[in-house]
Parts: C-alpha cells; structure tokens; sequence
C-alpha cells in the first residue's frame, strides 16, 4: 500500500523468486536489479470479456512549430466510444512506448480494463512519437530518438512549441474525425523521461486546453533548464492543473558528474518540484519507489495513476441505477 498525500494507492506486484544461492566467498556481488519487483498486474494485461478498443494508424502529421518534421502517432478508440457523445482524451508522448503490446506499459489494456469497469471515463488516447524530418528515423521502442531525431527539442526545451504541436496542430486532426471534448479538466496529457517534461510543458503552457498531467521518471533536470521548474511553479500564479509524479531512488542521480551536479539529479528535481507544487497549493500525488530510469514501476502503477487523475468524472448514487453498477458495455454500431 502506497500513501501519498493522504491518498492510498494499492498496488499489485508479483513477488519474484529467491535470487538463489549466495556468490562465493571473494566474487564482487552483483548489483541488484532496482527495477526486479515492479511487475504488470492484471490491469494491465488483457482479460476475458472485456471489450477490446481498436488502434488506428498510424497517421503522419506535418508541423509548422518545427518546420520540416513530421510526428506519427496513433489513436486508441474504446468500444464504448460513440461519436454522439464527446469524448476524454489522454495524449502519451513516445507513443511507440506506450503502446507498444509487449512492452511496460501496455496502455490499451489498461484503458480497456478502466473503462470497462467505470474506473475512468469513455477516453480516447494518442500516442504520438517525437518529430522528426524525412531522412530522420523514427522513434522506436529500441530507439526513442535522442541522437537520430527532433526529440531533445521538442521534449526538454522550456518553450511553448511543443505546446502548439499538440494543442494547434494534432487537436484539429483529430477533431476532423473524433468527437473529443471540449472541457481542459476532460484532457490530460503524460509521458516517461523527457516526455513526461514535454508533458508538463504542454499543460503549463496551455492550462486552458490541458489540465491533468502524467509523469514516470519525470526529466526535470537540466538537460535544457528542466530543473528551472521548481522555481518557475514557486513565483507563477497557480494553474488549474492536476498532476501525479513518479520517480525512483535510484533515478540518475548525477553521480557521473565530477563533481556532482545537483541540477543533473532526476530524484532530487522531482522531489523539488513536487515540493513547489504543494507549497504553491497544486492537485499533486505522488509515488517513490527504489528504481532507477525506467517504465517498470511507472507502468505498474499506471492503472491507479490513471484512477486518481480520472477520478472526478460524474457519478450516479441513485441505487436505482442499474446502468451505473454494471459494466460499460461496447457502443451499438450507428
């Protein structure tokens, strides 16, 4: 059981077998594996019966924030999702990571459970790659892109271009085909690494389009002045905005550096910025687990992130209900 804030957040984790004997008397032990025990539960595998949404894409959308890039992505459309009714929206940068079936996440099937079971409401999700030219390659769960395209840009870059990527360039795409809502509180955006920065970026920059905020291993640091943000949210007025942050003891902790460099601290600066948020009087939860920079505790948790950042979505308390207490069933075809 994880408390954080007041909230308690349980957690499913399969316990791993004994490691075995003990090494011999004068081999170096090897170093543990901080990232061993954060196992996907059952919310995040797919399940018996619950309707499966579908994955379109992928779609290639042209920038004009970053002349010359494309940005792929995809959308997860739910089987509850009718176009008569206005949707939420959940946008995931690395989207390849996120989506991807096999990997520590495994997003699709935590959406699909949730909204089954009315954990969250009907959502669509996008999961959209960084952007990079045509004699770039894409991003891929092998290679996120950091030395071959546009990512170190647009993720870590203080600035509102990757705002307007999302907010003026991939919204109306994707209004010319979905019925997504219009209310900010019904939008959230997320992501690991820079991408969770590049997450916050978006809804610090456009809190009248964005509202709730998503981070593993979050990059507040200062690749490209990320660690500015603690400071920046203590003398900025405060936004509406809804934010859960996770990161691991063993998160880069500027070690490397000679001599250390508190500023190239991932655990330090996520703790510095959740400081400034609660002070500052922010919708803030949070989670530290032992890991080092990596989706394997973050994509553990996702299903109770997603609940605690969901969890103000309409709810009936007439026991006459009977639509309420059964499970979301997928939408009639029109």
């Amino acid at each position: 059981m994880i408390t954080a804030l007041g909230v308690h957040v349980a957690v499913l984790f399969t316990v791993l077998p004994d490691a075995g004997a003990p090494p011999p008397a004068g081999a170096v032990p090897a170093e543990p594996n901080m990232d061993a025990y954060y196992q996907l539960g059952p919310d995040s595998l797919s399940q018996p019966g619950v309707p499966r949404g579908k994955v379109e894409g992928p779609f290639s959308l042209p920038s004009q924030a970053y002349e010359g890039t494309f940005h792929t992505y995809w959308v997860y459309v739910p089987a509850q999702y009718s176009a008569k009714t206005p949707a939420s929206l959940m946008v995931f940068n690395d989207g390849h990571a996120f989506l991807n079936e096999s990997g520590e996440v495994r997003a699709t099937n935590v959406l699909d459970n949730l909204i089954y079971r009315r954990e969250i409401p009907v959502m669509l999700a996008v999961f959209i790659n960084p952007g990079h030219r045509a004699d770039q390659p894409d991003a891929t769960p092998k290679d996120w892109g950091d030395k071959t395209n546009n990512r170190p840009t647009e993720y870590n870059t203080l600035d509102d271009r990757y705002a307007r990527v999302i907010v003026d360039e991939l919204l109306p795409a994707l209004n010319k085909t979905y019925n997504i809502s219009r209310d900010p509180a019904a939008r959230g955006i997320g992501g690991a690494s820079s991408g969770a920065i590049a997450a916050f970026t978006v809804a610090w920059e456009r809190p009248n389009q964005f509202r709730k905020v998503l981070s593993f291993v979050g990059s507040f640091t200062n690749i490209r002045g990320g660690h500015a943000y603690a400071d920046i949210v203590a003398r900025s007025p405060r936004k509406p905005l809804r934010i859960f942050l996770q990161d691991g003891r063993n998160d880069n902790r500027g070690r490397k550096d000679t001599p250390y460099d508190p500023k190239r601290d991932w655990f330090l600066q996520n703790t510095r910025l959740l400081s400034a948020l609660t002070k500052k009087g922010y919708e803030v939860n949070y989670t530290w687990g032992i890991g080092k920079h990596s989706q394997r505790h973050g994509g553990a948790i996702l299903p109770e992130m997603m609940r605690w950042l969901w969890r103000d979505q309409p709810v009936s308390t007439d026991p006459a209900d009977t639509v309420e207490r059964s499970f979301r069933p997928a939408a009639t075809p029109p």
